[in-house]
C-alpha cells in the first residue's frame, strides 16, 4: 500500500501545481506526459476491470459501487484502504510516490483500475485483452463546476484561476485531460466494438438500485437484494462523505485542502445554475450541439423533481 506510508514523509514545499503539456493534442500533468512511455506500455491483464470517466463525473462514486459488489456488500472489506490504493489510478505519476502503474503492477489479480485518459490514449493492452471497462458520464454544466472546485482544492493541479476563466478553457478543451465534449464522445463510440458499460450520473442519481444492477450484471455477478440494498445505502452521497475511504480526508491538506473546498462537496443534478450565467449557459450549449452533432449521447441537465 506505498502510498499512504510514503505521503506522510512528503516535504509539502514538494508540493506545486503543475504545468500542462500536451500529447497528440491532449493536455496532460507534466508528470504524466514525463512517465509516458511507462503508461502507454502498461500490461493490462485480461481480468482486469477499468474505470474510466472525465474527471469529476462521478469516479469515486462507481468506484466504490464496484468494490461493495466485487465483495458482497462487505463494508469492513472495501474499508480495508483508501480507494485511492484499492484502485490504482493509472496516470498519475507524482513526485517522490509510486506511480499509478507501479502500484498496478504490484498488485494480484484480479485488479480494479481507474483511468480519466480519453479513448484515443488509453494503454493499448486494454484493448488487446479486451478488458471490461466501466464508462461514467456526467452532464457538462454540473461536470465543469466540479472540476471547478476539485481544481481549487487539489493543490497539484494546474491553477483554475476564477470561474470565467475556468469555464472558457473547460468549453475548448485547455483543461487536463483535455476537451469533456470529445472525452464522452470517443468513449461513446468506442462501446460499439469494445465490452464497455457506459453510465450516467444522472441516471445513478435518479434511481441508483437499477445502475447498481447493470453493473452486477455486466460483471457477471449474482447480487441478492439484500446486497443491494446494502450498496445503495453504503454509496449514497451522505454516506461517502462522511466515510474516510472515500472522501480523500486521509490526504494531508498540502495534498488536497479541503477546506478550499470539500472533495465530497454536493454531489447533485443541477448544481451548475448557481455558476453558470445565462451567457455562459448558452454559449456551452451552442458547443455541445456542435460537438455531439451526428451522435445519439444524450445529457440531462436536471432531474424531473
Amino acid at each position: 500500500m506505498g502510498n499512504e506510508s510514503r505521503l506522510a514523509d512528503l516535504d509539502p514545499k514538494s508540493i506545486t501545481r503543475e504545468k500542462l503539456v500536451e500529447t497528440e493534442g491532449i493536455p496532460l500533468l507534466e508528470s504524466t506526459v514525463k512517465n509516458w512511455d511507462s503508461l502507454w506500455g502498461f500490461k493490462a491483464r485480461p481480468d482486469d476491470l477499468l474505470i474510466s470517466t472525465y474527471p469529476k463525473a462521478g469516479t469515486t462514486w462507481i468506484q466504490e459501487i464496484v468494490d461493495m459488489i466485487q465483495h458482497g456488500g462487505d463494508r469492513q472489506k472495501c474499508a480495508r484502504g483508501p480507494i485511492y490504493q484499492r484502485h490504482p489510478f493509472i496516470d498519475l505519476s507524482p513526485p517522490n510516490v509510486p506511480t499509478g502503474v507501479e502500484e498496478a503492477e504490484a498488485m494480484p489479480s484480479p485488479r480494479t483500475l481507474k483511468t480519466h485518459l480519453p479513448v484515443q490514449l488509453l494503454p493499448p493492452s486494454f484493448w488487446e485483452h479486451n478488458c471490461k471497462i466501466i464508462y461514467v458520464a456526467r452532464n457538462p454544466k454540473d461536470n465543469a463546476v466540479s472540476y471547478f472546485h476539485f481544481c481549487r482544492m487539489n493543490q497539484g493541479m494546474p491553477e483554475p484561476g476564477n470561474w470565467d476563466q475556468f469555464l472558457e478553457d473547460f468549453l475548448v478543451g485547455k483543461i487536463t485531460w483535455g476537451s469533456w465534449f470529445d472525452h464522452v464522445r470517443g468513449w461513446w463510440e468506442a462501446k460499439k466494438r469494445h465490452p464497455i458499460l457506459y453510465l450516467f450520473f444522472e441516471d445513478m442519481k435518479e434511481d441508483p438500485a437499477r445502475e447498481i444492477r447493470k453493473v452486477a450484471q455486466f460483471l457477471g455477478l449474482q447480487l441478492s437484494d439484500v446486497v443491494l440494498n446494502r450498496t445503495v445505502e453504503h454509496t449514497k452521497f451522505e454516506t461517502m462523505k462522511a466515510n474516510a475511504m472515500v472522501n480523500y480526508s486521509t490526504l494531508p491538506a498540502f495534498l488536497m485542502d479541503q477546506a478550499v473546498s470539500p472533495f465530497m462537496r454536493k454531489g447533485t443534478v443541477g448544481d451548475w445554475k448557481e455558476h453558470f450565467t445565462v451567457a455562459q449557459s448558452e454559449r456551452l450549449d451552442d458547443i455541445y450541439i456542435q460537438k455531439l452533432q451526428g451522435s445519439d449521447l444524450t445529457f440531462r441537465t436536471q432531474l424531473e423533481t
